[in-house]
């Protein structure tokens, strides 16, 4: 029998689609044949990425990032390594990239998205500022780590300052204010409460201390415009905006202080919403862990209440840290949309932190999840989204989708080329120095230095020479109590001699200025008055 020559046909392409973003949700990757997706109008509900170092949280970031900048939201995104820039150049079709893409079924298609870099050192970025009476005692005792007692001490400064109408804009303000709630302490404290100099001189040395690590660029005007994070482009894609933390995690409180603030602003300005088809605003807080270390029960509390309302506000927080045990009970349990990268379990905590991770989770009857949580490669990861009212889908092992812009740190060029064309270049970049406490306090202390150093009233005319020549001839310029010397003692004696013969000769010419012999007793009366104390030395 003949063999068939006949060549077997070629298996047919998959047919690729684009990415399957429909206006209602964003694609984060597959698992199976199910695409994974965050629903929009869901999306205010606030999510979580964890996992080990490396296992490509930054990665499921920037995924989740491209989808929403896609949908029309805007995004702000603290950038700790630099590697999240890439996210403002056009990406590449790297083969790895095109080949994960098509086994999802995928048509890989490179990418770029519109971004605004922020520095709050002015560096990298737009200047970010805040001024101190916006940051508020609260969360200025954090970052200064001041205990109750100093605490106190601030917030009297702050109410002070709210008092007199003294602006706090910057540190010099509020070193200034503390300085004269400091000097007026005895005056203050029957009002205000008691203000210690040891409180006092430990707020001043931490506040030296910030300023030291490069704070002062923060504090000041003009203050970031929080409307400036809410933009769109041309097209109606939303700006990503990318804070350069690279530097600023050197001092992690701020870095901390400053995105809880950013939220509490967020929270304070914003109107109510409620549950709109979309979010106005998307924030990831990268190094979450950061924000709960050590913090107060006043401080947590404060956090889980921004957490919990800020959602109707049409906000979205999404905490990305390594383990989902360094965000607290009570805060997780608002976190609805759930992404977990891969945990080793190496440690007693490491196991009870796959454990606690995979207890969060909807169970999937047919997946061991804390057993998969040890098992999964590089850019797999564990999701469960929230659908229909808000129930959290079964968790599914699921490979997110490559990212479509450039992955990676962007060149320095590239990085001054996206700020030159930033829609708030030129707003924020100067500082401006306004009158504020610092400059009211100092023109007090000149008012009443030139106060003090001005002649008495009266003292000008005829009794001002009277003063001024009676000063040279009988010295009463010398210090009271000071000790003369025996030929001093000899010049006031011979000066003495002739006091009677000065006096009366100008209380006479006074006398006859003024007419007859009333003018005579008032003119003795006021050189007695005048320089009484003087002559009886």
């Amino acid at each position: 029998m003949a063999k068939s020559t006949a060549k077997a046909s070629p298996k047919p392409a998959p047919t690729l689609t684009p990415i399957p973003d429909d206006g209602t949700t964003i694609f984060v990757g597959k698992s199976g044949n199910k695409a994974e997706v965050v629903t929009l109008a869901l999306a205010n509900r606030h999510g979580l990425v964890t996992g080990a170092t490396g296992t490509g949280k930054t990665v499921t970031l920037q995924v989740m990032a491209e989808g929403f900048s896609r949908a029309g939201v805007p995004v702000f995104a603290a950038d700790i390594k630099g590697d999240l820039s890439g996210i403002a150049e056009i990406g590449e079709a790297k083969e790895a990239f095109v080949k994960r893409a098509a086994d999802m079924g995928i048509q890989y298609q490179p990418d770029e998205f519109p971004v605004m870099f922020w520095d709050l050192f002015g560096e990298q970025g737009t200047p970010i500022r805040a001024t101190i009476s916006e940051m508020g005692p609260v969360l200025l005792s954090r970052l200064l780590d001041l205990n109750d007692t100093q605490e106190g001490v601030l917030n009297i400064a702050f109410r002070v300052a709210d008092d007199q109408g003294l602006p706090l804009l910057d540190l010099k303000d509020l070193r200034a204010m503390i300085g004269f709630v400091a000097d007026g302490a005895a005056q203050l404290t029957t009002t205000y409460g008691n203000v210690s100099k040891s409180s006092v001189g430990a707020i001043q040395r931490q506040l030296l201390i910030l300023e030291n690590q490069g704070a002062e660029k923060f504090f000041g005007e003009p203050a970031l415009v929080l409307k400036d994070f809410m933009r769109t482009d041309s097209s109606g894609r939303g700006y990503v905006n990318i804070l350069a933390a690279d530097k600023l995690m050197e001092n992690p409180r701020l870095y901390a202080t400053f995105l809880l603030w950013l939220l509490s602003e967020l929270f304070e300005e914003l109107p109510e919403v409620g549950d709109p088809d979309k979010p106005k605003l998307v924030f990831f807080f990268d190094e979450a862990h950061l924000l709960f270390t050590d913090a107060p029960k006043a401080l947590l509390d404060k956090i889980e209440q921004v957490v919990r309302l800020i959602r109707s506000k049409g906000v979205g927080v999404y905490f990305v840290t390594q383990n989902p045990l360094d965000v607290p009970d009570r805060v997780l349990a608002q976190l609805g949309n759930r992404v977990q990268h891969a945990l080793r379990a190496f440690t007693p905590r490491d196991q009870k932190a796959v454990r606690a991770a995979a207890d969060t989770f909807r169970p999937n009857p047919d997946l061991d999840t804390a057993q998969v949580i040890t098992e999964l490669g590089k850019g797999e990861a564990l999701c469960s989204f929230l659908e229909g009212k808000g129930t959290p889908s079964i968790v599914e092992r699921t490979m997110i989708a490559p990212p479509t812009a450039r992955l990676g740190v962007i060149t320095p060029e590239e990085r001054q080329a996206v700020i030159g064309q930033s829609p708030v270049k030129g707003k924020y970049d100067e500082t401006v120095d306004s009158d504020s406490a610092y400059e009211m306090l100092q023109k007090r202390v000149e008012q009443q230095t030139a106060e003090a150093n001005a002649p008495p009233a009266g003292g000008g005319g005829i009794l001002g020479t009277i003063g001024g020549m009676l000063g040279d001839v009988f010295g009463t310029s010398r210090p009271r109590g000071q000790v003369l010397t025996p030929s001093q003692r000899v010049a006031r004696e011979v000066t003495r001699s002739v006091t009677g013969r000065v006096v009366g000769g100008v209380a006479g010419s006074i006398g006859k200025s003024v007419g007859g012999s009333m003018g005579n007793t008032i003119g003795r009366a006021i050189v007695r008055g005048v320089l009484g104390g003087i002559l009886r030395r």
